[in-house]
């Protein structure tokens, strides 16, 4: 098949742009910014996997959470297969390549964390990694203390902030999240240029943990 032009490339992105613009609901932690920062992490991503396919990429990107439900929603883990159902029926009237169909509802069921599909290509792998690493770093905390908002949330356990003595459970303390999952991520990542990176922004979480705890605690 031949290459897309650059011309064609974005025009795709805009379309694909609009069409997660339909769908995008009042969450600011999974906005249209949210979708922008993970394709500008594909794009980092891709340029150390030239084999992968830039247009699967870049519309599992834009798509991977047309159904964002709530993090303490029963149903959560089914939100990726939901847009990736979703993300077929929008792009088969757009004229989008019915063969790359299949890969990007791949791309976008296997980036959930909670729906633990494992991503089995090279797109998915790095639209993966690409959402995982807007979780970590600086804005990746100010997305979690965001969501916790969102859920009512404590900001951290009154007493044990950093959970020395009890049981760590994020649904109920903010800063517990660090060591529920994010800590998990960066060796998670599929990638090692996503690895490199994902640790770097682990240590700023954890230096911030360290330092949130302590002035919590009033040492």
């Amino acid at each position: 098949m031949l290459e897309r032009t650059p011309t064609d490339f974005a025009a795709w992105r805009t379309q694909l742009v609009a069409l997660a613009a339909q769908d995008a609901g009042t969450d600011g932690a999974h906005d249209g910014a949210h979708l922008d920062r993970v394709w500008r992490n594909a794009q980092a991503l891709l340029a150390h996997h030239p084999e992968a396919d830039r247009l699967v990429v870049l519309a599992a990107s834009y798509l991977h959470d047309l159904v964002n439900l709530p993090k303490n929603d029963p149903a959560r883990n089914q939100a990726s297969r939901r847009s990736a159902e979703l993300a077929r029926e929008l792009l088969a009237p757009l004229g989008f390549p019915p063969e790359k169909l299949d890969a990007v509802a791949h791309a976008i069921e296997a980036h959930s964390f909670s729906a633990a599909i494992p991503a089995t290509t090279i797109e998915a792998k790095i639209v993966q990694d690409a959402d995982r690493l807007d979780g970590l770093g600086l804005v990746g905390l100010a997305r979690m203390f965001y969501i916790a908002g969102r859920m009512e949330s404590g900001l951290a356990h009154p007493t044990d902030p950093l959970g020395d003595e009890r049981a760590h459970d994020d649904r109920r303390y903010a800063l517990d999240h660090i060591v529920v999952k994010l800590d998990k991520l960066p060796d998670m990542m599929q990638t090692e240029a996503a690895r490199a990176v994902g640790r770097e922004r682990l240590e700023q979480l954890m230096t911030f943990r360290a330092q949130f705890a302590a002035e919590w605690s009033g040492a």
